[in-house]
């Protein structure tokens, strides 16, 4: 494996790394729905990015490799924060003020503002509505364009589980997106209420067509 053969320079990390700057950010902000958490969770993986980028392997993907990093962060503080509603729940059930441990959190929601020039407000607002790791499949493979490869190893799953997630995903977003889906033309109002009485025969709203209509219309 070829690394760097001397330990990489600034110069050489911010050449490599932050031209992926917005995508990475606007991926954090899909994942974590919230404006504050995605500026935390980009400088976070930045500075470990940083941190261990004489590990990077030169020519390869960095955009893939940043993503990893950008994902194993957001889950590892996804675990930290089920543990933080524990703890809040149990502060609940006895009674406890749980004012004081969620003082200051203004919970704002800015992916609309933030992200909608990729996709329409009612995509955005439907993708923050689907669960993490389905929302996390569905981001990388329909919005940020990697491969199922790409994804098991930035999620580090088996390219199954990828998929698995993905047409989950994908099922989700449908149910959300059925009228808006008909009203775009993404799919006909016959084809989604055949799907809707066979409960998942495989026809699911394309995400990966709806960008491409969406840039086109944005070029014209």
């Amino acid at each position: 494996m070829a690394l760097f053969k001397k330990r990489p320079s600034r110069t050489d990390f911010e050449g490599e790394a932050l031209p992926h700057l917005p995508a990475l950010y606007a991926a954090a902000t899909r994942m974590t729905r919230n404006e504050r958490d995605a500026e935390d969770l980009v400088q976070d993986t930045m500075l470990r990015a940083y941190r261990f980028f004489d590990t990077f392997e030169a020519g390869t993907n960095c955009k893939a490799w940043l993503f990893r990093i950008l994902t194993n962060a957001f889950c590892n503080r996804y675990r930290e924060r089920e543990r933080e509603h524990e703890i809040l729940a149990e502060a609940e059930s006895s009674d406890a003020n749980v004012e004081q441990f969620v003082g200051g959190a203004d919970g704002r929601d800015t992916e609309g503002a933030l992200l909608g020039k990729m996709v329409s407000a009612d995509v955005e607002k439907a993708l923050a509505s689907v669960p993490q790791d389905f929302r996390v499949a569905v981001i990388l493979a329909d919005l940020e364009d990697f491969s199922y490869k790409e994804i098991a190893e930035i999620m580090n799953c088996p390219a199954g589980t990828v998929m698995s997630r993905l047409y989950r995903g994908r099922k989700i977003l449908q149910g959300l997106l059925r009228d808006y889906a008909i009203e775009q033309g993404i799919i006909s109002a016959d084809a989604a209420a055949t799907d809707e009485d066979a409960q998942g025969d495989g026809k699911t709203v394309d995400m990966a067509a709806f960008r491409r209509k969406r840039e086109g219309e944005r070029g014209r």
